[in-house]
């Protein structure tokens, strides 16, 4: 009997691409299953790859802004407009993304989010209506400094001096905000995490050693964003540094609510909306997901958790593949969240050959579960 099968994975971090992963999958899935329909949906929740799915869901233009990436090299930023809806759409990652930098060569201390501020005054002028901004994958872990300076806002110290780099906000004592604020636009941040911008979970200590943040550095980082929190606090008359999701993106989520009014919410959330998720899980008999690792995170928030949890809503079956499931709990989680969670490594192969051929790996890993399933 054939199939009716949405196949809706996300990106395989460092491998390959939500729309590569998808192609895998379904090659993998017709090897065995060829009477099945299948109908392909690659999914972001606001990292990697957030800008191209939702600019093809909008039908939208791509559009071109002369900016720097984190480490403030020139670039061209791309982000996308609808003209017929009014939405913008930026992805971080394209712009201040860690993916853009060559590895081990700059260090968070030198990396900013100024780059992001030349796109978003590019947005309001375009006069969007709405622009979602997917924060996930930034190299930066300046609580949006680089995007405030470059949106006018001005850090001095108590000489009277500008601040110019995120690492020196420890010595913040006044801050001033633009003549000229960017207004028109609602900003939206489409946010993956739930971590606050400080302490134990913070994004410095969670995120920063992902991005090259060693263990005896973090102090000075969280000593400097505690500063720029406590000072804009006291200016502002609100604080923002507690909200969950306000250390997204090396504190961005933060930046992005305090220095452009910005609201949050879920980046799968949206992502849903657009698409218009629900219909298409309604209309299938069985729902294929998948990232490159099924752990803790992905099980509390991200995407492929989230559909999960949306298919059992509409009582779907829901098979997660992954290039790894990660842990002992994670696989128990896993195996009451889906109908079925398979991992690449280690049952198929080693680590080293499925990051080597990740499309060929998870083709198989695909072919294998279409071969069992009933």
């Amino acid at each position: 009997m054939s199939l009716r099968i949405l196949i809706a994975p996300d990106k395989f971090k460092g491998t390959l691409s939500a729309l590569e992963a998808a192609g895998a999958i379904s090659n993998g899935w017709w090897q065995y299953r060829s009477q099945d329909i299948l109908d392909v949906l690659p999914m972001s929740d606001g990292g990697d790859g957030f800008g191209e799915i939702l600019g093809k869901l909008l039908d939208a233009e791509v559009r071109v802004t002369d900016t720097v990436d984190a480490a403030n090299r020139p670039i061209q930023g791309r982000w996308w407009y609808s003209e017929s809806t009014g939405i913008a759409v930026v992805e971080s990652a394209q712009i201040i993304g860690l993916a853009q930098l060559p590895a081990g060569r700059f260090h968070p201390f030198d990396l900013d989010t100024r780059g992001l501020g030349a796109v978003l005054n590019d947005v309001a002028r375009s006069g969007a209506a709405v622009c979602y901004i997917g924060v996930g994958g930034s190299a930066t872990n300046d609580a949006g400094f680089g995007l405030a300076k470059a949106l006018g806002w001005t850090f001095l110290d108590s000489s009277g001096q500008t601040i110019d780099r995120w690492i020196r906000l420890g010595q913040l004592a006044n801050v001033i905000p633009p003549e000229q604020p960017l207004i028109g636009c609602e900003w939206v941040v489409a946010v993956d995490v739930q971590n606050p911008l400080l302490g134990l979970d913070g994004c410095t200590r969670v995120y920063g050693p992902q991005k090259g943040l060693l263990v005896q550095q973090a102090s000075a980082a969280e000593a400097a964003l505690e500063k720029l929190s406590q000072v804009l606090a006291m200016a502002l008359g609100y604080d923002f540094s507690k909200e969950l999701g306000s250390g997204a993106a090396g504190g961005l989520g933060y930046g992005l609510r305090t220095f452009l009014d910005a609201r949050m919410e879920s980046g799968f959330e949206i992502f849903a909306r657009i698409a218009n998720l629900d219909a298409q899980i309604q209309q299938s008999d069985l729902v294929i997901t998948g990232e490159g690792s099924l752990d803790g995170q992905s099980l509390m928030g991200k995407g492929t958790g989230q559909l999960a949890l949306r298919c059992r809503q509409w009582q779907k079956r829901c098979i997660g593949l992954a290039g790894l499931v990660e842990g002992a709990a994670a696989t128990q989680k896993a195996d009451r969240l889906f109908y079925l969670a398979r991992g690449i490594t280690p049952t198929l192969t080693s680590f080293e050959q499925a990051k080597a051929q990740p499309a060929l790996w998870l083709e198989r890993l695909a072919a294998q579960v279409a071969q069992q399933y009933e």
